[in-house]
């Protein structure tokens, strides 16, 4: 695989521009190398989010460079290897992490018998948000580590995590509906 060398230079005139620039990397991907030098692997995917970086950095009167590398080979193209697959590491354990206190918050509102639709809504938009976040970490690990597999596996528990506190809540509901109503258990 190929990569390609983003050297960003910015003048110090507004930390808006560089926390801009710095953001849009992060949400491509890039993984950080050096000061100013970060790296992306040399893929439709990434090469078409470059655009952007550079044009937050023209707005700031900053300039990028992009340097394709000569060849997978060459010197020192193992090192943006390695810091991309080690960011990618990072972020794959970030999310298990969070996969497993979206799991311990079902467990804890479990054990205190929360089964209302207020909180049955948030638990489901914090699935959303680590169903979102799963699809942007698999739209950049075109290294297709095992730790993609392992998270993949994670959300399904998640997700099946859910849905038995969906079908508590629902049950919930439906005994307290049918003990209020009149005639209810004649």
């Amino acid at each position: 695989m190929d990569w390609l060398v983003i050297v960003v230079r910015l003048t110090g005139e507004a930390s808006r521009t560089r926390v801009g620039v710095w953001r849009e990397l992060r949400r491509i991907g890039a993984a950080p190398v050096a000061s100013g030098v970060w790296t992306v692997p040399d893929t439709p995917f990434f090469s078409e989010a470059v655009p952007k970086v550079v044009e937050l950095a023209a707005r700031g009167s900053g300039s990028v460079l992009v340097l394709p590398t000569p060849d997978s080979e060459a010197p020192g193209v193992e090192g943006l290897r390695a810091a991309f697959k080690e960011l990618r590491l990072d972020e794959w354990k970030e999310f298990t992490g969070d996969c497993g206190a979206f799991e311990a918050e079902i467990a804890k509102e479990t054990r205190n018998g929360k089964f209302t639709l207020a909180e049955l809504e948030e638990e489901e938009q914090s699935l959303d948000r680590l169903r979102r976040w799963y699809r942007d970490l698999r739209s950049r690990d075109v290294l297709e580590l095992l730790e993609a597999q392992d998270a993949e596996e994670r959300l399904r528990e998640c997700t099946a995590v859910f849905d038995e506190y969906a079908e508590k809540v629902y049950a919930t509901l439906h005994t307290s509906v049918g003990h209020g109503l009149p005639g209810a258990g004649e």
